[in-house]
């Protein structure tokens, strides 16, 4: 549509095309149509920006607040097992040393014994013999250090 038809159709007059003035009128009008329409698609423009950088706003954050999450879980996952492991650990370095304790106690006791016997076998000899006759007990003991 040119200048002229719009003017027709949006005024009601015709300007005539000898008339400078007019004609600077008409071209002041269809830059100033030009700019206002600019302005608008601009700001449109401007709006769907700004809505879509709110949209890529809260995704990221929504992708972040995921990533969180997983994060979390993975590191309570991981805490689980760690725990797990550490008591497994020590249920087996009690049980270690608990048998190395049973042992040593069962060493010491054998060595205790031996060594019970080996004293009684060294420290000295106790000889004697008894007799009873009517209402007394005669004894005579012998007593021999090695």
């Amino acid at each position: 549509m040119d200048t002229q038809n719009l003017i027709t159709a949006s005024t009601g007059w015709i300007c005539p095309e000898d008339n400078e003035q007019c004609l600077r009128l008409e071209n002041a009008a269809v830059k100033i149509q030009s700019w206002w329409r600019g302005k608008v698609v601009r700001q449109t423009l401007l709006h769907a920006a700004l809505r879509a950088w709110a949209i890529q706003c809260w995704w990221r954050s929504m992708q972040a607040k995921m990533l969180e999450q997983r994060r979390r879980l993975a590191l309570r996952l991981y805490t689980c097992q760690e725990w797990a492991v550490v008591k497994v650990q020590a249920r087996v370095r009690m049980w270690q040393a608990r048998r190395r304790f049973l042992q040593t106690r069962q060493a010491a006791r054998v060595i205790q014994a031996h060594w019970r016997w080996h004293a009684s076998q060294t420290r000295g000899l106790i000889q004697g013999r008894y007799e009873v006759r009517a209402s007394r007990l005669e004894l005579d003991i012998e007593i021999l250090m090695a």
